[in-house]
């Protein structure tokens, strides 16, 4: 399902009985004329769709729905508890919308829904206890190891086996559903904290140092020249931040901003294409291991399920199914305009 953005400026009303489509255009256009009495409704039909079924592909909702709650503080409560009943496999959502707020006292909002979620205990304690980082906090990558962790890699004992641990480190870098989940915010509230955020990862568009980080960062210049397209306050903000922001970004920023204000996305997804080129033939600048590339296959570059398909809509022609395989994601679609 494609989003089609409507483009009237009217927010059209939610019935609960909507098909995820109307969903889809009304999120689009909320922040042209929010509707704060229908958000209800709205988050009603995303369930009923099981949206959230795959968390990978629900960032753009997720973020929705947390810049809901966090653009009426004094509303907020009232907000989440219209909510429910939720499916118990979709409490999480309302978990980590009310941790990714951005409400100040989003810790005893938690605290006070958390009785109505006993099968989330283990996630809610997790969030008040800060062991899950909240939106804000999420670091744009991994530090990297000192000196000192280096030389106790080197001077480790050879004979201890060391057993390899599950990454579940959380960082924008690794993360391609945070960028939906950054836009998703951006259309509930029009704040420009998530677009901010965002404009952090344009760099890595010219990284090869790793597949994530190229991924990421050419999905980031991908949404935001589609979304400025369209979008001509978001434009403005993008064209006034090319004098403030440091070189790495502002480079890669003067492209997205040509690329709106001339419509020439093709350019954007061709030259994001002969960077996975390169980096396919060349290898990456940290000596990745080449054979990693036939277990990556076009799945795990996939960009941004949710997001391509909110920018391309039917006219580009994204072929990216919410909820269905990540191989159907925007580089099958680069590669196909060959």
């Amino acid at each position: 399902m494609l989003i089609v953005p409507a483009h009237a400026v009217v927010t059209p009303e939610i019935d609960p009985r909507a098909s995820l489509s109307v969903v889809q255009q009304w999120i689009y256009n909320y922040r042209a004329k929010p509707d704060y009495a229908h958000v209800p409704a709205a988050v009603r039909v995303l369930f009923h769709a099981q949206t959230f079924k795959e968390p990978e592909n629900a960032g753009i909702y997720l973020g929705f729905i947390a810049g809901a709650i966090g653009s009426n503080p004094a509303k907020a409560e009232q907000l989440v508890n219209s909510f429910f009943p939720v499916p118990p496999e979709g409490e999480w959502v309302i978990v980590r919308a009310i941790a990714y707020s951005g409400l100040p006292d989003w810790r005893n909002l938690l605290r006070r829904v958390a009785p109505k979620m006993p099968g989330r205990r283990v996630m809610i304690d997790a969030y008040l206890a800060g062991a899950l980082p909240i939106l804000t906090e999420i670091p744009l990558e991994e530090a990297k190891p000192g000196m000192m962790d280096k030389l106790r890699g080197v001077f480790k004992n050879p004979f201890t086996k060391e057993q390899k641990k599950l990454d579940t480190a959380l960082t924008y870098a690794g993360n391609q559903d945070l960028l939906d989940t950054l836009w998703g915010y951006y259309f509930a509230t029009g704040s420009h904290m998530p677009v901010l955020r965002i404009l952090q990862m344009l760099p890595w568009s010219k990284s090869r140092d790793t597949v994530d980080k190229l991924t990421v960062g050419s999905m980031a210049r991908y949404t935001l020249a589609s979304y400025a397209v369209r979008d001509a306050e978001l434009r403005e903000y993008l064209r006034s931040e090319l004098s403030t922001q440091p070189e790495p970004v502002k480079v890669p920023l003067k492209e997205v901003v040509q690329a709106a204000d001339t419509v020439q996305l093709g350019a954007v997804r061709k030259d994001a294409l002969a960077a996975v080129d390169e980096l396919k033939a060349k290898g990456s600048d940290s000596r990745r291991n080449l054979d990693f590339w036939g277990q990556v296959g076009v799945g795990a570059l996939a960009l941004g399920c949710v997001s391509a398909a909110a920018l391309g809509q039917v006219a580009i022609g994204i072929p990216c199914v919410i909820g269905g395989s990540a191989s159907q994601g925007l580089l099958s679609f680069w590669e196909k305009q060959q």
